[in-house]
């Protein structure tokens, strides 16, 4: 038996969800972008990194906007944060959902297609927080670089297999 998706959720609700998730992640990218181009920069502008991550900007710039830094990160842990608490309900109910499948043969075959995104999710929010939230004694550039392919490369790149 197949789930179906569009018989649980109708297309109101995937129109609301898709306008929130571009709305806030255009006004966070905004925040972003403004806060980093008025950061004055003294140690050059070359990024040890393959793309421009926020925490390697941050260790070129010379000045000191600690409130302006804080600002942001309140910003964007409590993005993270909403974002954390809509996927933990959404998984309560797909999982809900699939426990009521009569059928073990079909509780299998829906855990086999949602199992895979859970552990896709579940490094990309892992290893994404430790890149964030690392002590700075922690860091070295091949652990950064590690950790923002983990992040950043391994969970797009394995959504077709998905």
């Amino acid at each position: 038996r197949p789930l179906h998706y569009g018989t649980i959720m109708g297309s109101r609700a995937c129109v609301r969800m898709a306008a929130a998730a571009w709305g806030s992640s255009f006004l966070h990218a905004l925040l972003h972008t403004g806060n980093t181009f008025s950061i004055p920069l003294c140690q050059g502008n070359t990024v040890d990194q393959f793309f421009c991550e926020i925490p390697q900007i941050l260790k070129l710039s010379c000045s000191h906007s600690y409130l302006r830094e804080a600002g942001a990160l309140v910003v964007s842990a409590s993005l993270a944060f909403g974002c954390f608490i809509f996927i933990v309900l959404s998984y309560v109910q797909i999982f809900t959902a699939v426990l009521r499948i009569p059928s073990e043969q079909g509780r299998h075959k829906a855990f086999s297609m949602c199992l895979p995104h859970l552990a896709v999710v579940s490094l990309f929010i892992s290893t994404g927080m430790f890149a964030y939230l690392k002590p700075p004694s922690v860091s070295s550039p091949a652990l950064d670089l590690v950790l923002a392919i983990l992040y950043a490369v391994v969970p797009p790149a394995a959504n077709p297999f998905i």
